[in-house]
């Protein structure tokens, strides 16, 4: 073996040593969960994203059946069993504790909630939701009768939702209230007027909170008008103060979103990661109802219009 062979052999070594070094197998519980926790026959939708900072650390986010996504300062792995903790966030109590094991692209275990009751939970893998070719999108739905309920189902509340005038309203807090037609991708358009200090929301298949809010004057946020909630912050707020007429429009194809509030682009074509918290379940690649939140209070919604993609 000649000099210039064992440097040549020497170097692909040494590249081979680095490449093991810099990029190392990752553990199966990396990336993102769709999960459903069974709160005694009760099944509340939840989510789960794991990934990996620097060479061995594994961090996360965590979306439970309400509040926002939640951050996760290490996750513990052990060949396919991890496990986490992270802290109450609208609860009260102590730290919520996870704890699963990954059996191919399921995955199952327990939680321990804040007020230190036990509940068995399960997931799956979550899809990808990408999509090969744009939409051609088919004719727009009228979602508000004139005068009438007829396809909208109220639902966890006192129902308050009335429609007159072709105007969706509900007056206090109490139920929320979903499409009984179901969706996959489509382009959205309503109207909306807000009381001072209200909250609301349309979640988008029935798993995505698009955030309905008084922020008129305030700064954009994760958790203020037009955001998709606890995940993407608008890059411009152009609220309209409370008590007057405002527009939305959102497309979603798969997992990307783009919205626009009173005509300015807000949120630029992003990917959803997962569900937001309040969503009706974690069944992301199925079609799902237009959703609005009722339950935080006052609220008007006019002029709802989908046109779904062929």
């Amino acid at each position: 073996m000649n000099r210039f062979t064992l440097k040549v052999l020497s170097l692909l070594t040494v590249c081979g040593l680095l490449f093991a070094f810099a990029a190392p197998q990752r553990p199966p519980i990396e990336g993102r969960w769709d999960i459903t926790i069974d709160q005694n026959g009760t099944k509340l939708p939840s989510w789960l994203e794991v990934r990996h900072s620097g060479y061995s650390t594994m961090v996360g986010q965590f979306v439970g059946s309400s509040g926002s996504a939640r951050p996760i300062s290490q996750v513990f792995v052990d060949g396919n069993n991890f496990n986490f903790s992270i802290p109450p966030q609208w609860e009260k109590g102590n730290d919520i504790k996870i704890s699963g094991k990954v059996e191919g692209d399921k995955i199952s275990g327990t939680m321990v909630s804040a007020d230190g009751k036990t509940y068995q939970w399960t997931g799956q893998r979550a899809p990808k939701l990408k999509r090969d070719k744009a939409p051609k999108w088919g004719k727009p739905i009228q979602l508000i009768k004139q005068n009438s309920l007829e396809g909208w189902t109220a639902f966890g509340g006192e129902n308050n939702w009335v429609v007159k005038n072709g105007v969706l309203s509900n007056p206090k807090s109490g139920a929320n209230i979903k499409t009984d037609q179901k969706f996959e991708d489509f382009k959205l358009h309503l109207e909306f007027r807000i009381p001072k200090g209200s909250n609301s929301g349309v979640y988008l298949r029935g798993r995505y909170e698009v955030q309905v809010t008084d922020s008129y004057g305030a700064e954009p946020e994760y958790d203020q008008l037009g955001a998709i909630y606890g995940f993407i912050t608008p890059i411009d707020l152009p609220a309209k103060p409370a008590g007057e007429w405002q527009t939305l429009d959102v497309t979603l194809i798969g997992r990307e979103v783009t919205v626009v509030l009173n005509g300015k682009t807000i949120i630029h074509p992003q990917v959803i990661p997962g569900i937001t918290g309040g969503a009706l379940d974690s069944d992301e690649g199925a079609p799902g109802p237009l959703m609005i939140q009722g339950d935080h209070g006052a609220v008007e919604y006019r002029n709802i219009t989908i046109t779904p993609a062929l």
